[in-house]
Parts: structure tokens; sequence; C-alpha cells
């Protein structure tokens, strides 16, 4: 490490971060031509999601969210001083980049969770049986003609919410890209750098 360096992103956040990436475009690309890759880039997605909450309470100083989830009126604050020739500075996520990062955590979450209930719905996964007593108890009310129905009608309902939460996803994504462009230019830094590295320069407070 250089001496003009700080270390901000471990190993670990690092990993997570690029390998999500890597899912979420293998998940995007293989959502209509091939169930069993879409449905194990989700599965791998979700294992990424638990390790990152756990990491966000145990792993290190810039992991934590304690370390990047502000209060609005610090929100505020920071994206106000950004029209200054001396904008606030951290080293880790700054308070606008710290929110969007519970956004896309949060939004990612809804995703695989829409996305299981839409493969249980078809038979397939962890939710399948609970999707299936549910739809077995509707048929034997309706005296068990509308069974299939009622599959159908379930299957399309949570693909829907599937599909919106994550064109939700790529609208945030193409924001968080241009936050880390604008943040970049801001505080002449190379954040894409940082996060493949580790490190950023040291700046004058």
């Amino acid at each position: 490490m250089n001496k003009g360096q700080v270390k901000v992103w471990d190993f670990a956040v690092r990993v997570f971060h690029w390998t999500l990436v890597v899912l979420f475009v293998i998940a995007w690309f293989s959502g209509e031509e091939s169930e069993q890759i879409h449905s194990l880039a989700g599965y791998a997605i979700l294992g990424l999601l638990v390790f990152r909450i756990i990491w966000g309470f145990i792993g290190p100083q810039y992991a934590r969210f304690t370390n990047f989830l502000y209060s609005p009126k610090k929100i505020i604050q920071y994206i106000k001083s950004l029209r200054t020739s001396r904008p606030e500075h951290y080293y880790g996520h700054n308070p606008a980049g710290g929110l969007m990062v519970l956004l896309l955590l949060v939004n990612l979450s809804l995703v695989t969770w829409t996305g299981l209930e839409a493969w249980g719905a078809e038979g397939h996964g962890p939710l399948a049986q609970t999707s299936q007593i549910h739809l077995l108890s509707e048929a034997i009310a309706s005296g068990g003609d509308e069974k299939r129905g009622e599959e159908n009608e379930a299957e399309e309902f949570w693909e829907e919410w599937h599909e919106f939460f994550t064109d939700l996803m790529l609208i945030l994504i193409f924001i968080h890209i241009a936050g880390v462009f604008v943040s970049g230019k801001l505080h002449k830094e190379n954040l894409v750098k940082a996060m493949i590295t580790g490190y950023k320069d040291k700046t004058e407070e």
C-alpha cells in the first residue's frame, strides 16, 4: 500500500460487488432463454444478499451499515455541499451513495423474493410446497375445477411483480452508475478502480 492511500473496500466487499454484477447480467439475459440458468443465478444472488446483510453488521469499518447509512438531514446536507467548491468528502460511501446502496439491496431482495414466488407457483424451488398447498386448498374450495386457472393466475401475478422490481432495479443501477461518475469527477477519485483495488487516495481535509 502506498502511504498516500487508504484501504477502504475489503476483499469480501469487492468480490460481492463484482460477482453480483456478473450474476445480475446472467440472470437478466437468461430470463427468457433458460429457466435453469436464470434460477441458478437467482439463488446465487440470494446467497450474496444474505452474506452482504451479515457482513454489514460484522464486517470491517467501511463495510458496515453504520458507516454509510445517514439521516435524511445529513443526506440533504451532503447534496447541498456538492454545489460548493469544497463538497464534503467520505472515504467510504457518502450519504447519497449509502442511501443508494440501501435502495439497491432492498429492491434486489424484492426481485429475488418475487422470483422465488413465481418459481414456486410453477412448482419449483423452496416455495413450491407452500404455493402448491395454497393452490390445492383453493381448488378444493372451488370443487377442483379451477386448479389450473389458479396456478396460472398465481404464476402471472408473481411474474408481473418480478418484472416490475427488475425494471426498477435497472433504473436504480443507472442512477448508481451516474452517481459514481459524478461523485468521481467532483472528488477527483477513480471509484471503479477503488472497487477493484480496495484503495483510495488520501485527500487533504
